[in-house]
């Protein structure tokens, strides 16, 4: 199913490795034919929770050996977008979890907490399900009073093993709304992470595939930077769905689009 041009994928992990907690398929067997076809792969996700670590410890669980590497989050994404406008030492008001904060530290940012919020030059936002009024108020309040403005993704929902709780985009909507400014945004269906994959598999867009399963985040980011793209059943959106976003290949799963 997958060209034979193609080299390299970029991979979804939420909807595509797995759902909830559960692994989806047979994924060490989909990953040994995924090296034995010679392709590269990355992963690239907009859930910035966890660090590039976090995730090869999961992915080691469900028995797929990767480098850190070869996980790109939305955390990092913003912390490099962050790194080609700001100084090293900036101080950082960030609403989010423990990997944008450790993606944003190791760009040598300063991360304040929300008692010293005026002192912040730029503002993150990301999931945070610690989330509360205060922190809300002071990136409100410092986005109208002119720091620059960042988000890991615009996501409106988030997957748990529940079901979709609201997302960054649902929280971010919040401060949109309260100032009329728009952030700049590192993850999907924006090109930055998109580029950044490329840029780590070292292959051309054209030889490379896209996979995910939210159609209006991973395959859109796939086709603003010109990549082939392969949407999967077995996540968010529907096959019903398809026909407005129009991807250049339709598979039940990841095992599916590489048997």
């Amino acid at each position: 199913m997958i060209p034979s041009n193609i080299k390299a994928l970029i991979l979804d992990m939420d909807g595509v490795i797995w759902k909830g907690d559960a692994p989806i398929g047979d994924l060490p067997a989909t990953f040994k034919r995924i090296r034995e076809r010679g392709l590269r792969f990355v992963f690239a996700t907009n859930n910035g929770t966890k660090t590039p670590e976090d995730y090869q410890e999961k992915l080691a669980e469900l028995g797929v050996d990767v480098e850190p590497s070869q996980v790109i989050t939305s955390a990092l994404g913003v912390a490099f977008m962050l790194a080609q406008k700001h100084p090293r030492g900036t101080k950082v008001f960030m609403i989010g979890e423990n990997g944008i904060r450790v993606a944003l530290e190791e760009k040598g940012f300063e991360v304040v907490d929300v008692e010293d919020a005026p002192q912040a030059e730029a503002v993150v936002m990301g999931i945070d399900r610690g989330i509360n009024f205060q922190k809300m108020a002071e990136a409100t309040l410092l986005v109208r009073a002119g720091c620059p403005f960042y988000t890991t993704n615009t996501d409106r929902t988030f997957p748990t093993p529940r079901g979709e709780i609201p997302g960054s985009g649902s929280w971010l909507s919040v401060v949109t709304s309260a100032t009329g400014i728009e952030p700049l945004v590192a993850g999907k269906p924006f090109p930055y992470l998109m580029e950044l994959a490329l840029e780590r598999l070292g292959t051309a867009k054209e030889e490379t595939l896209v996979v995910g399963d939210r159609l209006e985040t991973d395959i859109a980011a796939g086709q603003a930077v010109g990549c082939s793209t392969a949407f999967v059943l077995s996540g968010v959106s529907k096959r019903e769905e398809a026909k407005d976003w129009n991807p250049s290949i339709i598979a039940e799963s990841l095992s599916a689009l590489v048997a």
